[in-house]
Order: C-alpha cells, then sequence, then structure tokens
C-alpha cells in the first residue's frame, strides 16, 4: 500500500484516481440527465479543495454552463474543522433566479454548505443544488440536502485530489486517509 508523509502524519492510500473518475463521470450523467436543455446553470466550486474535482467534473458536462468559484475556509492547520467558515473570496456573478449547483470537495459537518446557502439564499438564487465529492453522512449534521455525491466515505481525514493538510497533498491524484494522529 502506498503512504505519504504530510508534516508530521502518514497516509495511507484508499482510494485510487481511476475509481474517482469513474465516479465524477457518474455523477456528471446525473447532472447532465437534469440540468440538460434548459437555460445554463451556474456551477459554483468552493475553493481551494474543489478545484481538482471541478476541473474533472466539467470535461463529463454536455450542456451550457457558467463556472465560478467562492473560498471559504473552515480548517486551520489542524485536522479538525474550526467550526467557523470564513469566506475569504466572494461571489461575483449575480445568482439572482438562476440554477446554481454547488460543487464542495467534501461535505463533513455541513457548515461550509449553511454559509453558501445563506449567501445565495441572501442573493435571491433560483433553484440550488449541493454536489460534492466526498461525502461523510456520519458526521453531517445539518438539513440542507445534499443532493448529489459521488462517493460516500467514513468520517476519516483524507487528502488528495485537491484537499489538504496544513497545504500539502492537494496534488496527490489519489486519495490517502490518515493513519497516525
Amino acid at each position: 500500500m502506498k503512504s505519504v508523509r504530510l508534516h508530521d502524519k502518514v497516509f495511507e492510500q484508499s482510494l485510487s484516481h481511476a475509481e474517482i473518475v469513474r465516479q465524477i463521470k457518474a455523477l456528471a450523467g446525473k447532472l447532465n440527465k437534469r440540468y440538460g436543455g434548459g437555460p445554463p446553470p451556474l456551477f459554483l466550486g468552493v475553493l481551494n479543495g474543489a478545484f481538482m474535482f471541478v476541473a474533472e467534473l466539467m470535461k463529463h458536462i454536455d450542456f451550457n454552463c457558467e463556472v465560478s468559484f467562492v473560498k471559504l475556509a473552515s480548517y486551520g492547520k489542524g485536522t479538525a474543522s474550526t467550526g467557523r467558515v470564513a469566506e475569504l473570496i466572494g461571489l461575483n456573478e449575480d445568482p439572482a433566479g438562476r440554477k446554481v449547483i454547488v460543487l464542495e470537495d467534501v461535505v463533513e459537518t455541513g457548515n461550509t454548505l449553511a454559509r453558501i446557502d445563506r449567501l445565495l439564499s441572501e442573493r435571491g438564487a433560483g433553484e440550488v443544488c449541493y454536489a460534492t465529492l466526498f461525502f461523510k453522512p456520519e458526521a453531517y449534521a445539518k438539513e440542507i440536502p445534499v443532493d448529489y455525491h459521488a462517493l460516500r466515505m467514513p468520517n476519516d481525514f483524507i487528502v488528495g485530489f485537491g484537499l489538504d493538510y496544513g497545504g500539502l497533498g492537494r496534488n496527490l491524484k489519489d486519495i490517502y486517509t490518515l493513519v497516525n494522529d
């Protein structure tokens, strides 16, 4: 089994790049079926973690759309959410009356989703849909529906494919799970 050391932690490979891409393609198929043929929706990626997910997903979306990003943060340098979500880069596009598909790297507690949901509601977004690469239902504590997920995961700390530990690991093409803490 492949392992990596990031700062003071060791992570072991738990999911291959091929499996991640396969699941993203399946998710794209569902979104193509639901949103194809209508007015172009706005895909809204949440930085930094979702950049690889958004890039891979867009390769498989076969309808007209816009893509934008917001940057929110709920992690400091550790392996646990701070519980507070800071808006670092805001929404530049006007979502008023539009279909918006929010793309998250991982949904755990749901604090980031709640912040985005409030932001989009305040800005008058039309239909809002939430899609995530990784969904951790054991940790999810909000009422906002997660409409789509590519993969369900246990509530373990993971890195790779855009997810990091203290700024490292985002560039890994596979997913690695923390093995020592």
